[in-house]
């Protein structure tokens, strides 16, 4: 099945036609400028627009940047406030005339590399992070979701994790990369205190330039660079789109 998937991140929606039985982006990647004001009605606009540029009339997978169940959102920590219970779907569906689906943009990132990407075929307990403005997370248990989980905001000695560890504050500190693989290290013990995981995904801004950073981590558990970086949300969100279309046949 061929899914427009949309990803709604910080720096602008970008978006992509995804072949979602191999997990492969199919077109040439479309984006929008800087999000500068995530309020209901402009951020429609601008994925009304996405749409546009691919002339696109099929389902329609979106990944976006809170919590969310049944396309409802739950939560608005990185987005307008004005947006907490909104009905994503019914919304970005009418505006659009396409069946779009809402997934938690770390969810999205997590099905992709957990269905074609580094997870595929990793039983037990995974978790994915997606390292870059904030940090974003999904847990999967034997190859299933735990949705909207946000371990990101987890507090230690009263500082969150993403506060601590993101790559905004990696570059907001001025920080070098192995004090940065330092604090991530030490992000990374305290999950294997909480969740004992058999594997961390590590994506985002980090995953670009693992081979930087990776070698100062030291772990018990198994950790890897994401495989699709900053295209995983587009390709999971198509993914779940295609799952949404199966379920509704």
């Amino acid at each position: 099945m061929e899914v427009l998937g949309i990803d709604i991140g910080s720096y602008g929606i970008k978006g992509a036609i995804v072949d979602t039985e191999k997990g492969e982006i199919i077109s040439k990647k479309k984006s929008t400028d800087k999000i500068e004001d995530t309020r209901p009605h402009k951020l429609i606009s601008k994925l009304h627009k996405i749409v546009k540029k691919f002339d696109w009339k099929g389902p329609v997978g979106c990944a976006f940047p809170a919590a969310t169940t049944k396309g409802i959102i739950l939560s608005t920590d990185r987005i307008n406030e004005t947006w907490i219970d909104a009905d994503a779907e019914h919304l970005f569906s009418e505006i659009t005339g396409c069946d779009v689906s809402v997934i938690n943009d770390t969810d999205a990132t997590g099905l992709a590399e957990m269905t074609f990407g580094t997870g595929k075929d990793v039983n037990g307990t995974v978790i994915v992070l997606t390292v870059g403005t904030g940090i974003g997370s999904s847990i999967f248990v034997n190859g299933k979701l735990f949705p909207n989980t946000e371990l990101g905001h987890i507090e230690i000695k009263g500082i969150t994790i993403e506060e601590r560890a993101s790559n905004k504050a990696r570059k907001e500190e001025g920080i070098q990369r192995k004090t940065w693989a330092k604090r991530l290290q030490f992000v990374l013990e305290h999950y294997e205190t909480l969740f004992h995981p058999d594997l961390f995904i590590l994506g985002g801004q980090l995953s670009k330039k693992a081979d930087k950073t990776f070698p100062y981590i030291k772990l018990s558990t198994k950790f890897k660079a994401a495989e699709f970086r900053n295209n995983a949300s587009i390709v999971g969100a198509a993914y779940y789109a295609a799952l949404q279309q199966k379920k509704r046949a």
